[in-house]
């Protein structure tokens, strides 16, 4: 019996009719009572019957689609362990990151997978959240690390995503304690265009509306230009992880945090981004930017 057949038969069970069958493998409809029928002529019994404007399956087809569950899963778990063999041995995955993700959690991955996984090979490209998932997408990298604010999510359709860790936001200043509401008349630097939504929005839930004076995505720039006076800003915990200029104060801004994620593209993603996923969780849960993710 033809794999295909028996996986069509499955997803109508799964489904309860053939559209749902056909809407779940991404098939046409006619493709999906194409199969029924080759399926049917090959086991010698009907395995379908007409139900009002919709099928059901036949006695026989129940059974049968009970053991085709049991043999797919049997064939994809044998195709998995075949595929970590080859692909962690002699392989390459590709991650696609922001830049404090590679200063700080990304060295850590790599280390791990040169000594676990010698064979394996990584390739890295530097981007923010948007410009990764899109990379992921298309084919272009296997892994995207991205973050996302709460007034800011990841648009994540299509894609599993898998926490990383959740790391604090602090107030950068030149000298003293500082609070957001006791910064209204500040000049402040903004980051990227999703961090500076989430900044306006919370100095707008504080009563104002942040003068921007510069904007730069260079967390080590950020820095230098509060260190001289230029205004103040807001930095996540990886950014001042990756560097601290000894002329800056950092606060922590209280209830304000950014999650870290590691995306992949379909919920069995190849055996070399599950072991990233893995060394990204690992690394996560040893930073000190606030709560880590535990690995699985």
């Amino acid at each position: 019996m033809d794999l295909t057949r028996l996986r069509v038969l499955a997803a109508v069970a799964r489904e309860g009719s053939v559209t749902g069958a056909a809407r779940a493998l991404h098939y046409a409809q006619p493709s999906v009572s194409h199969h029924l029928a080759r399926l049917e002529a090959e086991v010698g019994v009907p395995l379908v019957a007409r139900h009002g404007r919709g099928v059901r399956l036949t006695e026989a087809g129940l059974l049968l689609a009970r053991r085709a569950e049991e043999i797919l899963g049997r064939v994809g778990a044998a195709r998995e362990e075949v595929e970590a063999l080859a692909g962690l041995a002699a392989g390459r995955v590709r991650l696609a990151a922001f830049p404090s993700a590679l200063a700080t959690l990304v060295p850590d991955v790599v280390a791990r997978l040169g000594r676990e996984h010698p064979g394996l090979g990584v390739g890295l490209v530097e981007a923010e959240p948007p410009e990764a998932l899109a990379a992921l997408r298309r084919g272009a990298v296997e892994v995207a690390l991205v973050f996302e604010h709460d007034r800011s999510p990841a648009d994540l359709d299509g894609l599993v995503a898998v926490p990383v860790l959740t790391e604090e936001l602090h107030l950068v200043t030149a000298a003293g304690p500082a609070s957001l509401d006791g910064l209204a008349d500040a000049d402040w630097i903004a980051g990227c265009e999703r961090c500076r939504a989430d900044l306006v929005a919370r100095c707008e839930r504080a009563g104002f509306t942040p003068r921007v004076a510069f904007e730069t995505d260079d967390y080590v720039a950020v820095q230098a230009l509060v260190a001289a006076g230029a205004g103040v800003s807001v930095l996540p915990g990886l950014a001042l992880r990756a560097h601290r200029h000894d002329g800056v104060r950092t606060d922590r801004l209280p209830g304000a945090e950014r999650r870290v994620l590691a995306v992949t593209y379909g919920d069995r993603p190849p055996p070399g981004a599950r072991a990233v996923v893995a060394g990204l969780r690992v690394a996560g849960a040893g930073t000190g930017t606030g709560t880590g993710g535990a690995p699985g």
